[in-house]
């Protein structure tokens, strides 16, 4: 899928992912790019059931068949992916979040359902890697890197400092949460 067809606004996404191959397409595309493979037993040999939407993992063993929503927050939810996938474009578009009144009024789903889906997407959200909340006792530090204006020659203070202090220096903040990992930024 190229970037031109992957849709901008809510009603993009509405008619776009309103058809299940388009859904079934783009999550394809994203969980698996070097090709569909069983989670089971990572084999690559699998075939396509059509009439069911799931793959058969040729290779005998329990849980041979598999779908797309296999091991994702989409699991054991009776909802589409038609539902599932508007409502994340919604909530990562919204730079100050959603409420699950305003989801269940996007979607026409009931308010109980877009509180369910909202948590599953909010957790899916919630990487320690990438960052996720702090919580508890947090520190925080910031710095400015760089050489010193009075040991470089006049000519380069005049050319990298044009005034003084944090000027032409790289800020570097750190956040600790006590017991936990730092997250750093530049």
């Amino acid at each position: 899928m190229d970037s031109a067809s992957t849709p901008k606004t809510l009603t993009e996404a509405a008619v776009y992912f309103a058809n299940p191959d388009n859904c079934l397409t783009y999550l394809v595309a994203r969980r698996w790019p070097k090709g569909v493979s069983c989670p089971t037993c990572g084999s690559t040999n699998v075939g396509f059931v059509a009439s069911r939407r799931v793959w058969q993992c040729k290779t005998r063993h329990p849980k041979a068949q598999f779908s797309v929503k296999l091991g994702t927050i989409f699991e054991a939810s009776p909802l589409g992916l038609d539902k599932w996938l508007p409502a994340m474009w919604l909530v990562a578009s919204n730079r100050n979040g959603i409420s699950s009144w305003e989801l269940h009024r996007a979607l026409g789903v009931t308010q109980k359902t877009a509180w369910f889906m909202l948590h599953r997407i909010r957790l899916a959200m919630q990487d320690e890697m990438t960052g996720g909340k702090l919580a508890g006792e947090v520190e925080l530090d910031d710095s400015f890197i760089g050489g010193k204006a009075r040991n470089m020659h006049v000519n380069r203070r005049a050319e990298k400092i044009p005034g003084c202090g944090p000027d032409g220096k790289t800020i570097v903040a750190a956040v600790l949460r006590c017991g936990g990992k730092v997250h750093a930024r530049l």
